[in-house]
């Protein structure tokens, strides 16, 4: 698939909101509004899915390149984490085996330390639904692609239509089942549609730039006790069918290099932020910074640490993967050609 520079901007933006919603929860000011980064990835991961697979893709390549891409680097994070909870850098956080287990395993369990059905890195409950949703693609891949789209869809409202029925007891399928799922549906559908012609007129933009715009006034005028999957769910699949229909011009979007690197960078950014935070917090507490002044510093911090995690650990895991899959496609086209 053609490299869709806006989407990687929107990647940028979503982790960018995150650590803004963090930063100000830690300066006492809320910017609710910064949750919908995550929806912005929820959306992203169900179009790129459909949009990078076809007739030909099977499962277990699928799986395999999906693990290397968000394991190795979580686990780092997640390590760090564990190494300083237990060296008692955060007083805060209550370890059990089963918990710690679990966070590894990308399982959804209730965290000893504040009873939310959290990991111990916390960032990582999002982790979880892309795993989960992963499984349920890759299971879908054993079937005709005729029908993928259709079991793909049946499974998820499925799912979201039984949550008001099952209790928090229940903590996986509770999790599960939760309407964010629906995030990645919309993206599945979104990248189902987006081959129309109608994405290439100049009216369809103008039709989605009305609409996201209404849908971000509603999502800021809808009460917090609204599904967050309809609060700003609705708003980043209009987004990013923007973003989609302005790739559709001739030449596309131009590359800008800074926008590029934030969303290349984009997955440390939100795994090693609040990491950051907490030490930003410290260093606030201790200078007497308080209040808004102290957001630029936490933003700073957590979007520096995800570049320099981009840089120094996730870029060279990436290059060793895929050194490794040139290599392999090397030697196999050796064993045919002897």
């Amino acid at each position: 698939m053609t490299r869709l520079y806006g989407l990687q901007y929107l990647r940028g933006l979503a982790a960018c909101a995150v650590v803004a919603y963090h930063a100000a929860d830690r300066a006492q000011r809320p910017f609710t509004v910064g949750e919908a980064g995550v929806d912005l990835f929820f959306v992203l991961s169900g179009f790129l899915m459909w949009a990078i697979t076809d007739a030909d893709s099977r499962p277990g390549r699928f799986l395999a390149d999906r693990a290397k891409r968000i394991v190795p680097i979580y686990w780092i994070v997640t390590s760090v984490m564990l190494a300083g909870a237990l060296a008692g850098l955060f007083p805060a956080v209550r370890l059990s085996v089963a918990h710690v287990v679990t966070s590894y395993a990308f399982l959804p369990s209730v965290s000893p330390s504040n009873g939310q059905i959290w990991p111990l890195l916390v960032p990582g409950w999002t982790l979880n639904y892309e795993v989960g949703f992963y499984l349920l693609f890759g299971a879908a891949l054993c079937l005709p692609r005729a029908v993928q789209l259709g079991m793909l869809t049946a499974v998820l409202i499925a799912l979201a239509a039984i949550h008001p029925l099952v209790g928090r007891d229940q903590a996986a399928l509770y999790f599960y089942s939760d309407p964010h799922i629906l995030e990645f549906l919309g993206g599945l559908w979104l990248a189902q549609l987006w081959r129309s012609p109608a994405f290439g007129h100049a009216a369809t933009r103008g039709v989605l730039i009305a609409t996201t715009v209404a849908l971000c006034g509603l999502a800021l005028a809808l009460p917090a006790e609204w599904p967050k999957a309809l609060r700003y769910g609705l708003p980043a699949l209009s987004a990013v069918a923007t973003i989609l229909a302005y790739e559709r011009r001739p030449g596309g979007i131009a590359e800008l290099p800074a926008l590029r690197l934030l969303g290349d960078a984009s997955y440390s950014i939100y795994l090693w932020h609040t990491l950051a935070l907490a030490v930003t917090a410290k260093i606030a507490m201790a200078l007497h910074i308080a209040g808004a002044v102290a957001i630029p510093l936490h933003m700073v911090a957590g979007i520096g640490i995800g570049l320099i995690g981009y840089a120094g650990l996730e870029k060279p895991v990436m290059r060793y993967f895929h050194r490794r899959k040139r290599l392999a496609a090397v030697a196999l086209e050796a064993r045919a050609t002897a």
